[in-house]
């Protein structure tokens, strides 16, 4: 293949996970942006859209209807030249030697190793020494934001990254592998990081499991490899980082408002013998839907959209919860999970478990102003019902807030029992 050409390449990717075909359209154009790509999930899609004459295939050999090797045999019937990268869940030497004589330009085990997948492509893609630039595209003529937020609002990629997941990766590493206990102490303060684990781990889950609705689980269904290659990844997107000092100010409050939230729902979960991770990803993930809308602001932006506080606003207001909604839909996250998330803004009708009540009582103290007095909280129906007393939520905002002044603590009362 001749990268040189005018025509940009042509590339099929064939993979039934979703989450597998995300990643590897990310890193497919990272490598070559301007590549045109045709996206399958299931071997009869793939063999309909050989008619678009790719200039390079990448596909599973697990794939429904037509799998990946019968698709290469077809590919291989009409001339030796395609290239042809083939992945597959068997490594195995009698797989191998099954796919060598239908001469594939290579054949990747899964978990997929992204270096060497990224090594490949350049060789096929790229030309010695060769970039692409490709600029963002302009916005059309007489765009409005709201227009453009709503058309984002099904594809949103989600919210910036806080971790540096490069930095984080190697210091999970060492010479066993991944420690996955590591990584996940990395990471564990990133809402998009955990958001995308726990819903690729639930996509890729047998239906007899149960719900996977923590990073720690995340991280164990979906192993060392496949962690690593989702967390590099989602660095590879476009506006994975905030460079609008804007936004940037924007995004870091609601990522403190998220870690507020978490830390007072772990407090919660302890003190009333609840699953406190299970509280913590929760009060992590509530606020994903406003630092999505301050990602596609950027992309806005970076299109040549105008921008400045009051649009700023008037987005977050009008298409944080639309957004957030959205996103917990579209990945699918555990309904169990989504209810805990909804919890923290307003309860429902209806009877309240301790988990949802612990929920709101979390959104309740990280919104609550440093030097507002926490009786309106104390006396409020859900620190009622949990019989969570004032002197429990001095002592819970103590050690989430311990800059607070001894004259903005309450007065102390008769501790409450709590119900276990």
């Amino acid at each position: 293949m001749n990268a040189a050409d005018l025509t940009p390449p042509c590339v099929l990717i064939a993979e039934g996970d979703p989450w597998v075909r995300d990643m590897l359209r990310e890193m497919l154009l990272s490598v070559r942006c301007d590549a045109r790509l045709q996206v399958c999930a299931d071997g009869s899609q793939a063999l309909t859209a050989l008619a678009s004459k790719p200039d390079l295939i990448i596909a599973a050999r697990e794939l429904a209807g037509v799998d990946g090797l019968d698709l290469l045999r077809k590919v291989r019937a009409k001339g030796p030249g395609l290239p042809f990268i083939l992945m597959s869940n068997r490594s195995d030497s009698a797989s191998v030697r099954e796919a060598l004589p239908l001469h594939p330009t290579a054949y990747l085990s899964k978990p997929l190793n992204m270096g060497n997948l990224r090594k490949r492509l350049e060789e096929l893609l790229l030309e010695v020494g060769e970039q692409i630039a490709c600029p963002v595209p302009p916005l059309q003529p007489g765009a409005s934001l709201p227009a453009f937020l709503e058309q984002r609002r099904a594809t949103a990629d989600g919210g910036p990254l806080f971790a540096d997941v490069q930095v984080a990766i190697k210091r999970a590493l060492n010479p066993q592998g991944l420690d996955l206990k590591v990584l996940e102490a990395e990471v564990r303060n990133d809402p998009q990081v955990t958001a995308v684990l726990i819903a690729a781990a639930n996509s890729a889950a047998l239906h007899r499991d149960a719900p996977v609705q923590t990073l720690l689980q995340a991280l164990n269904k979906l192993g060392s490899t496949q962690s690593m290659n989702l967390i590099l990844g989602l660095a590879l997107k476009r506006s994975a980082r905030l460079s609008d000092p804007l936004l940037a100010q924007q995004a870091a409050h609601f990522w403190n408002l998220s870690l507020h939230t978490a830390e007072y729902a772990r407090s919660l979960a302890r003190m009333l013998e609840l699953d406190e991770e299970l509280c913590y990803c929760a009060g992590l993930l509530h606020c994903l839907g406003d630092l999505a809308v301050l990602r596609c602001l950027q992309e806005w932006r970076l299109a040549g959209g105008d921008l400045h506080d009051g649009l700023v606003q008037a987005s977050l207001r009008d298409f944080g919860a639309a957004f957030g909604s959205a996103l917990r839909t579209r990945w699918r996250l555990p309904l169990g999970l989504r209810e805990l998330i909804a919890a923290i803004y307003q309860l429902g009708g209806g009877v309240y478990s301790r988990e949802i009540l612990a929920m709101n009582l979390a959104g309740q103290l990280a919104r609550l102003p440093a030097g507002q007095g926490l009786e309106k909280v104390a006396d409020n129906k859900t620190a009622r019902l949990l019989k969570v007393g004032l002197a429990q939520l001095s002592r819970l905002r103590k050690v989430q807030n311990p800059e607070v002044k001894p004259q903005d603590e309450e007065p102390p009362v008769p501790e409450e029992k709590v119900p276990t």
